[in-house]
């Protein structure tokens, strides 16, 4: 967490998507067992909760691949609510389908809850409460900004059966005014749905958001530096992408060979125009991180490192092994948000290849850095072990996009299990626990925990494998499993750590 010499606050959390929390309608959402969480947390000692990415997912069901980087994810509304509000009849919930409760059915989950939504704007049309109408009514004012054109973006993709974009009638691919205006007309009703849809989001997000500030909770939200080919952002902004006629990416996003994969991982995003964005002063960047700041305390930066050099990839590369490292806007591009929307709470995830013009670039921005324990056993005195961390640091026992900790060490080489043995002083018969504790008690300002190294849970509960588009995100917590010893073990040892 942001902090100073003179604020200095130690403090411990916990990494849980709300896609993951148990709920008998198919996936995690935003009703009464996030509540029920966030009081297992506050009971834990824990004063952040950190998430990933809470726009609208697309291609796998990525939260690093969304529709929209400012719209919320409708699947995360909560049928509870929407009852309680009076939106939809105790009938509509009544005759749940059989989901499963391990993981998320995604396909399944998506379609029982557009039609649930559907009938909520429907029976809003028509019996929807005054002050409701004048609360959607300033919503749509206050976010127009992006709104208009997210809500046009979905519901044209549903007109044309989820084709991309660039696969549409030229004009509207092209967003020819005439062309977009007769659209408007036509799917009036679509889009009304769809700016309901993020109204209810962003209502009940706000619940959730005041229950945590209740709990002296703050929120960690996670924003992407890329966004998709195939979204409202891209297609809204073709100018400010490497795009070329047809609206096909010249280059795109990736990282080169490292911990994770021999070949790189080619991501595939466009790239920004940067020498773009710096002459409209950065807005579209600015608009990004205040809707998101509408959603968490604090925003991690995905993927740091590429604000001051990116990996560059020709679009027709397979692999990411034959790219370029181009330079990134650097310091410009934050000296822009905090003069337009004042201090950054920030934290710079600045895993991977990390370079002096990186470090550099976070000492300037006065971000925290990441460190990541597993990381730390792959070569003796690694800037991942906490002996070599500073205290504006935020540690991890694993990100999403690590195995988890038990999983990791049964997995891991002999050299590095040995290593991890000798450093951690145990027989790591435990080693989720152990990693706990050594992030508890480094003297990085603050540390988050997955869930599942709290459950101890191995790879079966393994949230993302990088280069894997078929197999993420689907991981859910069974119920009951967060239980009251596991939080006094964590509060004991945030006690001991002054972490609480």
């Amino acid at each position: 967490m942001p902090s100073s010499e003179s604020t200095r606050r130690r403090v411990a959390g916990v990494l849980l998507h709300p896609t993951s929390l148990p709920g008998p309608y198919g996936v995690g959402d935003l009703g009464d067992e996030l509540i029920a969480f966030l009081d297992w947390a506050s009971s834990a000692g824990m004063g952040v909760w950190q998430v990933l990415p809470l726009n609208p997912a697309g291609y796998g069901n990525s939260p690093y691949g969304c529709l929209s980087s400012v719209a919320g994810n409708p699947l995360l509304i909560s049928p509870q609510r929407l009852l309680q509000e009076g939106l939809i009849l105790a009938d509509a919930i009544a005759q749940v389908p059989s989901f499963p409760t391990d993981h998320v059915d995604y396909a399944a989950a998506v379609t029982w809850k557009t039609a649930l939504l559907r009938g909520a704007f429907k029976r809003f049309e028509t019996s929807g409460a005054p002050d409701m109408r004048r609360a959607l009514s300033l919503f749509e004012a206050e976010e127009r900004e992006w709104l208009d054109d997210y809500a046009l973006f979905m519901a044209l993709k549903e007109r044309t059966e989820e084709k991309p974009w660039w696969e549409w009638e030229n004009t509207l691919a092209k967003r020819e005014p005439a062309a977009t205006r007769k659209a408007r007309k036509e799917l009036n009703d679509d889009i009304r749905f769809h700016k309901f849809a993020q109204f209810l989001f962003f209502r009940q997000w706000k619940t959730i958001r005041d229950a945590a500030r209740s709990r002296r909770i703050r929120i960690i939200g996670d924003v992407p530096i890329y966004v998709a080919t195939d979204s409202a952002d891209v297609w809204a902004n073709r100018d400010l992408f490497q795009l070329d006629e047809d609206a096909q990416p010249i280059v795109v996003a990736g990282v080169p060979p490292d911990y994770f994969s021999a070949t790189g991982q080619r991501w595939g995003n466009p790239l920004y125009r940067w020498d773009r964005l710096k002459e409209t002063g950065y807005q579209w960047w600015i608009t990004r991180i205040k809707t998101n700041l509408q959603l968490a305390d604090v925003i991690r930066l995905d993927h740091f490192r590429g604000f001051a050099a990116y990996w560059e990839i020709p679009a027709n590369e397979p692999t990411a092994v034959n790219g370029r490292w181009m330079p990134g806007p650097g310091v410009a591009l934050f000296d822009a948000i905090r003069n337009a929307l004042g201090d950054l709470p920030l934290i710079a995830e600045d895993l991977g290849f990390i370079t002096p013009e990186v470090n550099e670039l976070r000492l300037a921005t006065r971000l925290p850095g990441m460190r990541v324990l597993q990381f730390g056993f792959s070569t003796p005195d690694s800037p991942h072990l906490p002996h070599r961390f500073e205290h504006h640091t935020v540690v991890y026992t694993g990100t999403h996009d690590n195995d988890t900790a038990r999983g990791w060490f049964e997995r891991a080489p002999a050299p590095e299990r040995e290593l991890a043995r000798m450093y951690l002083g145990d027989d790591c018969a435990d080693f989720a626990w152990a990693l706990i504790r050594a992030a508890y008690t480094s003297v990085a300002d603050t540390a988050i925990i997955p869930a599942q190294d709290i459950l101890g849970l191995g790879s079966e509960a393994r949230m993302n494998t990088p280069g894997d588009a078929n197999h993420n995100w689907t991981w859910r917590v069974a119920a009951g499993s967060l239980s009251a010893a596991h939080a006094e073990r964590m509060r004991k040892l945030a006690e001991i750590s002054g972490r609480v």
